[in-house]
């Protein structure tokens, strides 16, 4: 990570404290935060239950969570995965321990459906692909890559989320690669 990327990831999660300080008391600041993270919840939520219904009823439930537990936001790690935490608890209380199959296409799609229909249907193929594969490795490795690819947080992020070490997440994350690219032929790659 360059500097300049680490400068601006430090003001924006100080600008997101800030505006979760103000959620307190302001509605519009929270309505900022809701559409500064929709995407990343919805795309984790659809991510595990490959169901639109589903995942818009746990982003509903992550963000009604949010805004009554806004006042236990301290600000000590970033607003992406406080509330990203939030998501996985949503999660595992719909879920209850069961792991269903799920079609990963659903998230990554939303939402993009402005994709020209080639790249559309090559970009479907390759996530069968993954997705399948997915299913197929271990949990903490499919969890710490939907986090990361699929939910958008960085590797400490991701850590705080799992209860891990920035340095296990990426370990997670790079067997995780390398368990999908042995099931699959797509060139998988992540960021160093």
């Amino acid at each position: 990570m360059t500097a300049l990327m680490a400068t601006k990831i430090k003001q924006q999660d100080n600008d997101e404290t800030d505006l979760a300080q103000h959620a307190i008391t302001d509605v519009d600041a929270f309505a900022e935060l809701y559409h500064r993270h929709i995407t990343r919840i919805y795309r984790y939520h659809i991510a595990h239950t490959g169901n639109v219904r589903d995942a818009e009823d746990l982003t509903s439930q992550t963000f009604i969570a949010a805004l009554e537990g806004i006042r236990s936001f301290r600000g000590t790690g970033s607003f992406a995965a406080w509330i990203m935490g939030i998501a996985s608890k949503k999660r595992l209380m719909f879920f209850r321990g069961s792991r269903p199959e799920i079609p990963l296409e659903a998230a990554v799609q939303y939402p993009s459906p402005c994709l020209p229909t080639d790249k559309a249907a090559s970009q479907r193929l390759e996530l069968e692909s993954i997705s399948r594969a997915l299913r197929q490795i271990s949990p903490d490795r499919s969890e710490a890559i939907i986090l990361t690819f699929f939910g958008g947080l960085s590797n400490a992020e991701a850590g705080g989320v799992l209860n891990k070490s920035e340095a296990a997440v990426k370990m997670l994350v790079s067997r995780g690669l390398q368990d999908l690219r042995e099931r699959t032929s797509l060139a998988l790659e992540v960021e160093p």
